[in-house]
């Protein structure tokens, strides 16, 4: 039997239950006016902002990688050595640090080096040579210890620091080639011909025998055209000379020759091929009688016959060959005889020239005394082949030639990167060099340019947020880099291109140095501070700030209770970051805390 208590319990449980099913079945059914107003947007609500004191930053921001500065293109001024031929890079340039007076590469086993200095390399240094580059190659010598003067003149002093130099890196400083001491001997021997042409015609003046040379080449004259003529005269005469004379016979003898044994051969053979006639006796004489050894057979055999045949043949071939031997010798020998022929006459010419010159000289000497003017003349040539070897011995000597120094304006600087390698033709650019400080190169818009000013402090922020000081280097061209400027076509051109992008080049410099070598080549982002407010101001959403009709800036203040605003005129000041600088125009309007309309109702 149960007791009373577990009855009543058990009661109550069953009512709550049935209680909690009916308040869930009565959550679930609702009346469609219900659902409608359950699916009513919100009522629309006001989105502020709070009014911030604090100070404002106003900053551009730039993208840019990190990179050595100024890269500057390196081509030589010229050829390497004393010789033009075709110039080969021996020694490639070798990225990394470039110290001055150090060796830059090698072409044809000369070396380039790199010297410091504004003025660039465009000629041969040689001696006497004067002007502001050799001014800047004096001042390098002193700096590196060889104590050239600072003359600005390629002097003696000058030529022994540049020897000393060279042989300390291990070469040679460019001597004279074979060309310069060939044409040096030649100055020499042309003051030494002038001198004794003048010396002679001295002596000649002072014995008054001013024309006897004249004469003597004259006389000369004739003499050679008289042999010439009787050489073509003898030439002219005789068909043949005694040598040619003694081959003709010799020749004549082997056609006579031939022609017998031809017909010697011919009649043996015709006497084979018919019977053999008996002799016919004459009665006055009585024939020999032959020889038993000496009598012919009355048939000779076929084999004898065909021997008599070949004989004939070869003698018939032989005669040939004499009589084309003969022919051509006669054509030979009148090719001979017209070609000495024209020799001679040639010399007959020649020297009637000769007689006519030297008569006009002699002609000429008597009408103007030209033994005085000659003297006279021939100081002037010794005087001018003086000066011309005085001119030439001024430079020659030692000298620098034009590709084996390049100038740099900064040393020590860093080669970035070499544009040729061993084997190849210098042509054009061979290598690009860095400053040893980092740059960070990047492009604002032209409006934001107009912030910009020279010397602007700024933050370098790397992609892990380190962050770095920097300066504004330049902006517009000053900050494009010389290669940019080469591949463009110069600055106009890159000028004109960003202004139609409406992007103008900044070029920003961090102020140290440590930490920053490894991010060579990392993009970075540099923000350059271009204003800021002494202290910390009231500060509020730009998009808080409206213009009224009147054309004043206000902005919306929320009052107590949230569902009402007062319109509060203020001035505005610095923008940074999407926030501007505010300030109520009536005191105490406008406080820290407050909160700002940015949108809404």
């Amino acid at each position: 039997m149960r007791s009373p208590r577990r009855v009543l319990g058990a009661v109550l449980a069953g009512v709550v239950l049935i209680a909690g099913g009916g308040w869930a079945v009565g959550t679930r059914l609702r009346s469609p006016a219900d659902e409608a107003a359950l699916r009513q947007p919100p009522k629309p609500s006001l989105i502020t902002s709070p009014v911030v004191r604090r100070k404002l930053t106003s900053t551009v921001t730039v993208s840019g990688t990190l990179a050595y500065g100024s890269p500057l293109p390196v081509a030589l001024a010229g050829v390497v050595g004393g010789a033009a031929e075709a110039q080969r890079v021996t020694r490639a340039p070798r990225p990394g640090k470039i110290a001055e007076g150090s060796v830059l590469m090698e072409v044809n086993g000369r070396p380039v080096f790199a010297l410091r200095g504004k003025v660039p390399m465009h000629r041969t240094m040689t001696p006497g040579a004067t002007g502001a580059d050799v001014r800047q190659l004096q001042a390098a010598l002193r700096r590196l210890g060889f104590g050239a003067p600072g003359t600005g003149v390629f002097d003696s002093a000058t030529t022994s620091a540049v020897q000393r130099w060279y042989a300390k890196r291990g070469y040679a400083a460019q001597e004279p080639d074979l060309t310069a001491k060939q044409t040096r001997e030649q100055l020499r021997q042309a003051v030494q011909t002038a001198e004794e042409s003048l010396l002679t015609d001295r002596k000649a003046l002072e014995a008054g025998r001013d024309v006897l040379p004249l004469k003597l080449k004259l006389g000369n004259a004739r003499e050679d055209l008289r042999a010439a003529e009787d050489a073509l005269k003898e030439e002219d005469s005789a068909n043949l000379t005694p040598e040619e004379t003694r081959q003709l016979e010799d020749l004549r003898r082997s056609v006579r020759a031939g022609e017998e044994e031809a017909l010697a051969a011919e009649q043996a053979l015709t006497a084979a091929r018919s019977p053999q006639a008996l002799p016919t006796a004459e009665p006055e004489t009585t024939p020999p009688t032959p020889k038993p050894e000496a009598a012919l057979p009355t048939a000779k055999p076929e084999e004898d016959r065909r021997l008599l045949e070949l004989r004939a043949s070869n003698a018939r071939q032989n005669l040939e060959s004499a009589r084309t031997a003969l022919a051509a010798f006669g054509d030979q020998a009148s090719a001979g005889r017209e070609k000495r022929l024209g020799e001679l006459r040639k010399a007959v010419r020649l020297g009637r020239e000769s007689v006519a010159v030297a008569e006009q000289a002699l002609r000429q000497a008597r009408q103007n005394s030209p033994l005085q003017l000659k003297v006279a003349n021939g100081g002037k040539n010794v005087a001018s082949a003086r000066a011309i070897l005085a001119e030439y011995m001024r430079t020659y000597g030692i000298g620098i030639p034009p590709g084996e120094i390049v100038f740099l304006s900064a040393l020590p600087a860093r080669l970035d990167k070499a544009e040729v390698k061993p084997g190849d033709a210098v042509e054009g650019k061979v290598a690009t060099v860095t400053s040893a400080a980092f740059t960070v190169t990047g492009s604002v818009e032209s409006r934001e340019a107009k912030l910009l000013r020279r010397g602007m402090k700024a933050t370098l922020e790397t992609a892990d947020e380190t962050r770095f000081p920097a300066v504004l280097s330049a902006t517009g061209d000053a900050a494009r880099p010389a290669e940019a400027e080469e591949k463009a076509g110069g600055a106009g051109a890159t000028g004109v291109a960003d202004e139609k992008l409406g992007s103008v080049p900044v070029l920003l410099t961090p102020t140290v140095v440590k930490g920053l070598r490894e991010l060579v080549g990392a993009p970075v982002t540099v923000k350059i501070s271009v204003g800021a407010t002494e202290n910390a101001v009231l500060t509020v959403p730009v998009a808080a700030v409206v213009t009224s009709a009147d054309g004043r800036p206000r902005v919306q203040v929320e009052l107590p209770g949230g569902d009402k605003t007062g319109d509060v005129e203020v001035r505005t000041g610095l923008t940074a970051d999407g926030t501007v600088e505010v300030t109520p125009v009536k005191p105490g309007t406008l406080n820290e805390g407050d909160r700002v309309v940015v949108s809404g109702v």
